[in-house]
């Protein structure tokens, strides 16, 4: 394993250890949920979205799961970076959609395109989930709930 790797390795059981946005807020507002199971591993994840009055910026984003380490990391590294790029106005839904997009379509390339981390932040850790078809549901499964929930707020 080179030195790129192991460190990939610990931000994921890093974020899997000590998640961010765990636990769910309050349901105050304009506020969506998702429950969304992978059925290959048994992963879990409930995610609640919260946006502003227009329905255009995320406001605040949480979750409650349970599973292998690479679906509650990046369920933690998802939250941390709507946290992060959204600031204190929210990230606009449109940039969370585009988000949504370049992660499922890094994922699929079994390993041809790289999550860029200036992009993704932490999630870049992820990459090389890319390369083990098995394992992309996991890294999928909060991105795809935020998308669902998205839909319904």
């Amino acid at each position: 394993m080179n030195g790129l790797d192991s460190l990939y390795q610990e931000l994921i059981l890093d974020h899997s250890k000590h998640p961010h946005g765990r636990g769910l807020s309050p349901e105050e507002g304009r506020t969506a949920s998702s429950h969304q199971h992978n059925p290959m591993c048994g992963d879990d994840i409930t995610l609640r979205v919260r946006v502003d009055d227009a329905g255009e910026r995320i406001t605040d984003l949480s979750w409650e799961g349970s599973g292998c380490s690479i679906s509650q990391a990046s369920a933690s590294m998802l939250a941390a970076l709507i946290e992060e790029d959204g600031g204190d106005d929210g990230l606009p839904r449109e940039d969370a959609v585009k988000l949504i997009d370049g992660f499922r379509e890094a994922l699929r390339s079994r390993g041809a395109i790289p999550l860029d981390e200036e992009t993704f932040a932490d999630a870049a850790a992820l990459s090389g989930v890319s390369k083990f078809s098995a394992r992309v549901k996991c890294a999928m499964l909060a991105w795809v709930a935020l998308e669902d929930a998205l839909a319904r707020a």
